[in-house]
């Protein structure tokens, strides 16, 4: 099996050195980005599995940054906040981030992160499978290859996306709580905000067309949290 390879990109040489030395002592291969070109540069020219990064870079800034490695891949990404920057995480997340650490943080924390995202695997992981399709009214989710329609359309979600949905297809009409959408596609070593499954699902509802007020694949379940209401073919 290959060592996953980690991109770490911050403008501050000492957090980016502590982070990845961390890293490192976990196994795990590090590349380094002090500015956000170095970065997209690093991202192109290696394999990387995970990505953490900065959201206050000069030049290019992380959510830059973020949507152009979007544009290219569903590499995890993990982004590094100042806690004051609330709406940046929200925008983050919106645009297909994976998770948040707020700064200051603990380095231990991080790399339990990154390899809670790890442990996802990467989408068609272990070659050609058969495919193996759950249909619900009309939405389709193909396991093995890691795609969904609605109406016969493609739709796009990021790796962590789909394993939300999955998690919630895997029980049609089964409420889940947040803590246990958590526990299931972010980890049980996850130590961020709950509301990161709210932020999610609402990606997961634009992208399906899906409205929170009626909906026809995720309800919400208040003071609770979600449930696929879409029913099985």
């Amino acid at each position: 099996m290959q060592t996953p390879r980690i991109l770490v990109v911050d403008d501050e040489r000492q957090i980016r050195e502590l982070v990845a030395r961390y890293l490192r002592a976990e196994g795990l291969k590090v590349s380094e980005a002090a500015d956000g070109e170095q970065a997209l540069e690093l991202a192109a020219q290696h394999s990387v599995d995970c990505v953490v990064l900065d959201i206050a870079l000069p030049g290019i800034d992380g959510l830059e940054v973020l949507r152009e490695l979007r544009r290219r891949s569903d590499v995890y990404v993990i982004m590094l906040t100042a806690r004051a920057e609330e709406v940046d995480r929200v925008v983050g997340l919106s645009m297909g981030a994976d998770d948040y650490v707020s700064k200051p943080f603990s380095p231990r924390e991080l790399v339990a992160r990154v390899k809670a995202v790890l442990r996802r695997g990467r989408p068609n992981a272990g070659g050609a499978a058969a495919p193996d399709i759950l249909e619900f009214d009309s939405l389709a989710i193909d396991r093995s290859r890691h795609q969904v329609t609605s109406h016969g359309r493609p739709v796009e979600l990021t790796a962590l996306e789909f394993e939300l949905l999955m998690a919630l297809a895997s029980a049609p009409g089964r409420v889940f709580t947040r803590q246990q959408l958590l526990e299931r596609v972010w980890g049980y070593d996850f130590f961020g905000d709950e509301r990161v499954v709210d932020v999610h699902v609402r990606n997961i509802r634009r992208a399906l067309g899906d409205l929170a007020e009626s909906p026809s694949v995720i309800g919400t379940v208040r003071g609770v949290g979600y449930r696929l209401v879409a029913e099985p073919r």
